[in-house]
């Protein structure tokens, strides 16, 4: 493997199967300071996040957890969910899925079974999370996917899955209260959010 600044991806890992990417994905030894995901049939190795992203990261769960639908938890990585359907395996920053999810021995969690995702970007992780994983998760049903483009200062939620991604969406700027709709239906202060 190559390790560049910026979305490495393993070459000759492009021609196998999904599965067998998830058995080298648990295998794989990664560098300190990167992490693994799958997209588009490709192993992809990105930075960790900056300091400052647990600060927001632990801001948006405690807004939103009195408002998770029931038997929901929420949480932030690592923890690794499969979309077969498009070959891709991702860790969100945050998510909140049915507890039943996390009752296996499994590294692999179904992606449909999500209810939210949360991503925080970084110049690595950027475009991928604006473009593909909303394709992804738009497909997979996933009602909320919150955006929270740190390069930007602006968070973006999208609702309404459909087959294209999501039908609707919202973008305010970092500072503002963005309404989060069903099935959590609730205000989400993003002041706290910006870089120290």
């Amino acid at each position: 493997m190559t390790v560049m600044a910026e979305r490495p991806t393993m070459s000759g890992t492009e021609h196998q199967s999904f599965e067998e990417l998830l058995v080298v994905l648990d295998e794989l030894v990664v560098p300190d300071g990167y992490r693994a995901e799958i997209t588009r049939g490709s192993i992809v190795v990105s930075p960790w996040s900056k300091g400052y992203y647990l600060r927001v990261m632990r801001l948006v769960c405690a807004q939103l957890e009195a408002h998770l639908p029931a038997s929901h938890v929420i949480e932030r990585g690592p923890f690794r969910y499969v979309f077969p359907a498009d070959g891709c395996a991702y860790g969100p920053d945050i998510h909140v899925a049915h507890e039943r999810v996390f009752e296996t021995a499994s590294h692999q969690l179904d992606g449909e079974a999500l209810s939210f995702v949360a991503e925080l970007t970084s110049p690595a992780t950027r475009n991928n999370d604006l473009t593909e994983k909303v394709k992804v998760h738009g497909r997979a049903g996933v009602p909320v996917y919150l955006i929270l483009d740190m390069q930007e200062e602006q968070a973006t939620v999208l609702w309404t899955p459909s087959a294209k991604g999501f039908e609707s969406r919202t973008t305010l700027p970092f500072g503002e209260k963005l309404p989060i709709p069903a099935p959590f239906d609730c205000l989400l202060d993003t002041a706290g959010f910006k870089a120290p």
